[in-house]
């Protein structure tokens, strides 16, 4: 076609952008501003619901993106872009110029920082652990404790910056209780004879399989879910973790001692996201996250003419759901084009 599309954000949304519209004939520069491209996806062990090795999905991208239509750079950061008519000029970190005739924002999402909730100890405590953390730790094949001991009771806290009044975060990241039924299975393998505790104000399981993983989890590897918040994480003189928490369908208070507490940290607008939104004059939305035309038929469509949104800088998504969303930027992108001719 002979246009030529800016996409910002290397993970799984702008490798799916990138490599479709390539496919076309469309000339595309991706922006990564890490060293490597896959965003998130290069900090997952396995993936629900069927925990497939996250190395599959990884290898799809990048057979998707290896053709000589797509000008990759890494390192690199947007400055500044500004729409002139027709087209958009865009200004690296590096000081380059580069000019587009239509602009993907795929800059994904950020971990919610567990340390801002003092409550749960993480920063505080050793044995005090981020999803993430735990995923690094499936990754090198074992699970242990500050002084390498194998910890034989886990609890995991659902809903870590997510509706929750207190950080202004009041949505749902969807995918804290489907990620916590997965990593408390793949405790189980790893330490069959651990006991695992799963704390939740709701279980969200709306995916395909979800439900089905959510009974395996407790049918046939015994992991115990209690219905309530913790309020409060300490540490004894034995180094343990003693945590407070109301049992809500029992109606009574608990205090639980663990070796190890895993944080299910929830989904929030990634620092590069709110930095194009702020450069750019993109509006987000109550969530913070990238504010659509549509929710309904708009979701790819920002306020500016010639911009779109991929993936989960809109909204949190799991990965079934974000190569669909970037498609479908794609199809919008493409329409685009044909209708600027």
């Amino acid at each position: 076609m002979g246009k030529h599309v800016v996409v910002i954000g290397g993970g799984v949304a702008g490798l799916e952008v990138a490599g479709q519209l390539s496919k076309v004939g469309i000339q595309v520069s991706l922006i990564e501003k890490d060293s490597k491209t896959g965003g998130n996806l290069n900090k997952w062990y396995k993936l629900f619901p069927d925990r497939r090795k996250s190395s599959e999905v990884k290898e799809y991208l990048n057979g998707i993106t290896a053709n000589d239509g797509i000008n990759l750079m890494t390192n690199t950061s947007i400055e500044m872009f500004n729409r002139h008519r027709d087209h958009f000029s865009i200004i690296t970190s590096g000081g380059r110029e580069l000019i587009a005739d239509a602009i993907i924002v795929a800059t994904g999402f950020d971990l919610f920082k567990s340390a801002r909730k003092e409550e749960y100890g993480y920063g505080i405590y050793d044995n005090v652990i981020t999803s993430a953390d735990l995923e690094e730790m499936f990754s090198r094949g074992e699970i242990s404790l500050i002084n390498n001991t194998i910890p034989e009771k886990i609890g995991i806290i659902h809903c870590v910056g997510s509706r929750d009044e207190k950080v202004g975060n009041f949505y749902c990241s969807k995918l804290c209780c489907v990620t916590a039924v997965k990593q408390a299975i793949e405790i189980r393998e790893f330490l069959p004879e651990s006991k695992v505790f799963c704390f939740y104000m709701d279980m969200r399981m709306g995916g395909v399989f979800y439900e089905e993983l959510y009974r395996e989890a407790q049918e046939q590897w015994g992991v115990s879910f209690i219905r309530g918040k913790v309020s409060e994480v300490s540490e004894t003189i034995d180094n343990q973790l003693l945590i407070k928490v109301e049992d809500t369908l029992a109606g009574r208070p608990l205090k639980m001692k663990f070796d190890l507490l895993v944080l299910m940290a929830g989904m929030e607008m990634s620092e590069g996201g709110r930095k194009i939104a702020g450069i750019g004059g993109l509006r987000t939305g109550e969530n913070r996250f990238f504010a659509a035309n549509d929710n309904h038929f708009g979701s790819n469509i920002s306020n500016i003419e010639g911009v779109f949104y991929a993936g989960t800088c809109t909204a949190p998504m799991n990965i079934t759901e974000t190569i669909s969303h970037a498609r479908a930027a794609v199809i919008e992108v493409i329409d685009y084009l044909k209708d600027s001719n």
